[in-house]
């Protein structure tokens, strides 16, 4: 009986930005190599403007990644490199150094949004089955999961690597709909980028949650049509199951 109340069996989680906090971690490992690599004797004397620039140039260049611009290696060494030549540093070895540093420090971070662990013990406890679908790679994300505690309560990880699809393409919702045994109807996308989580969803014909943190507008997503929930803090997906 109570199955019948569920609208929703399977939740689909994307991880960055969404429940593990990418731009706190970041920032933890890119200090930690500010300071060990003596990044300001190089040259880089403002770390805050260093942090915003690195986070514009992996945005930059993750949306190439994901129209098929760029191969994986490109991106993570690119957004070094770029970050550096901004303070006029042309230096190829410490490029590599940081991005081999970067790689190794950043899925041991734990940082993650508030209430995460709450809410995945609350859906857990409610019998919903959990997944994640991320555009990450695959031994970054299980890393991530592992360090911060988050591995056990997903039943499927879908990573585009796994996948060889992306988002916001519906062959990776399709890919992660078999692995589950999900059926659409079933279905709902949590996630914070209305491009590729959101749009992704749309794409696969499941409905949505929009994980709105930076509490920034509702954005239409496709045909001037919002996102099927909206939540500015993972608290509030208790008011959706």
């Amino acid at each position: 009986e109570i199955l019948l109340l569920m609208k929703y069996q399977h939740l689909f989680f994307d991880l960055d930005h969404t429940i593990w906090d990418f731009e706190s971690n970041a920032r933890a490992t890119l200090e930690e190599l500010h300071s060990a690599l003596k990044l300001e004797e190089k040259g880089v004397d403002d770390f805050d403007l260093f942090y915003k620039n690195y986070l514009v140039y992996n945005e930059m260049l993750w949306e190439r990644y994901r129209k098929g611009a760029i191969k994986q290696d490109e991106l993570r060494i690119k957004r070094m490199r770029l970050a550096l030549l901004d303070f006029k540093i042309a230096d190829e070895a410490l490029a590599e150094k940081m991005n081999i540093r970067f790689l190794d420090l950043l899925p041991t971070r734990t940082i993650l949004f508030p209430y995460c662990i709450e809410i995945m013990d609350y859906l857990t406890e409610k019998n919903y089955s959990l997944h994640l679908i991320t555009n990450g790679f695959e031994k970054t994300q299980h890393s991530k999961l592992k360090y911060s505690g988050l591995d056990k309560y997903f039943a499927e990880v879908i990573t585009s690597e796994g996948s060889n699809s992306l988002k916001p393409n519906k062959e990776i919702f399709e890919f992660a709909f078999q692995k589950a045994g999900a059926r659409p109807e079933q279905s709902i996308m949590i996630g914070d980028t209305i491009d590729v989580d959101i749009a992704g969803a749309v794409n696969a014909g499941i409905d949505q949650v929009h994980v709105n943190h930076l509490t920034k507008e509702p954005v239409p997503v496709i045909d001037n049509k919002l996102p099927t929930y909206t939540v500015y803090s993972l608290k509030e997906l208790e008011g959706i199951f």
